[in-house]
């Protein structure tokens, strides 16, 4: 799997981080946070689903969706150290709004039936007066990161979340004629398959503890689960603390904003 990588152990999110996550679209932080902080989610949101653990046989549905978790082991995962530290460095100091809770968790159960939810999409980020679907825009309203985080371990036969590699690149040229008003998901998905379609294939695989840090235009999506194991992952947003801008007079674009300006052609920042 393509994409750069860290660990908790670590020291500074170096420039290689940064050069992968303009190029691949997305990062892969390693032991964001501790595996027993991991367990103590699992167990919570094993309590949300109302499923048996231990008896497969109560596990009725391919897609359980949990809402929001604000128990103090989900505010623990999403404040590591670590995890501030590629804040800083991919969205900007002082640029993103800390979280506190941990939201929108698609926890997928082995199951004989399709789930209807595993098309190719971005992620929309706001919602217009009157619409049905979540928007997204060129300046990524609302959204600073889509961040996965794993509560369970994740091999590629556990449904990971598929990753068009480098398809955060397709997506400006796609959302600039909507200008700031931008468009649904549902309307712009089409256009997003196609324009993709060409980018090589990941899977969001790994280990209670590590988070992929994700481009808000990354194109993703889920799929059906004929493993063992269910898969528990949280898919939260990171959310910007100002807008993303695009054309900085200092020139001092986030990692975020470079990657829309390549889309765009308007050089590297």
């Amino acid at each position: 799997m393509r994409g750069g990588k860290r660990t908790g152990d670590d020291g500074p999110v170096d420039d290689e981080l940064v050069e992968r996550f303009l190029c691949d679209g997305f990062v892969k932080i390693e032991g964001a946070f501790p595996p027993r902080v991991a367990e103590d989610c699992a167990r919570l949101l094993w309590q949300e689903t109302g499923y048996d653990r231990d008896d497969p046989g109560t596990w009725k549905d391919p897609v359980v969706w949990v809402g929001g978790m604000a128990q103090g082991p989900f505010a623990a995962a999403a404040n590591s150290p670590v995890l501030h530290e590629a804040f800083d460095v991919l969205v900007g100091e002082g640029r993103w709004e800390p979280r506190y809770h941990l939201g929108s968790f698609p926890l997928r159960f082995p199951h004989e039936e399709e789930p209807d939810d595993a098309g190719w999409h971005i992620e929309g980020s706001y919602l217009p007066e009157g619409a049905t679907w979540h928007y997204a825009n060129v300046r990524s309203k609302d959204r600073a990161l889509l961040m996965l985080f794993l509560f369970s371990e994740v091999t590629e036969a556990d449904a990971p979340t598929r990753i068009r590699v480098g398809s955060h690149l397709d997506v400006p040229a796609l959302l600039e004629p909507y200008g700031e008003d931008g468009v649904s998901g549902l309307e712009i998905a089409p256009k997003l398959v196609e324009a993709s379609a060409h980018r090589p294939l990941a899977h969001a695989t790994g280990r209670p503890g590590d988070v992929y840090l994700c481009h808000p235009f990354l194109v993703h999506a889920a799929q059906p689960h004929h493993g063992t194991r269910p898969r528990f992952m949280a898919q939260p947003p990171l959310h910007p603390a100002m807008p993303y801008e695009l054309d900085r007079p200092d020139g001092d674009h986030s990692a975020v904003e470079f990657a829309i300006r390549r889309g765009l052609s308007l050089g590297e920042g």
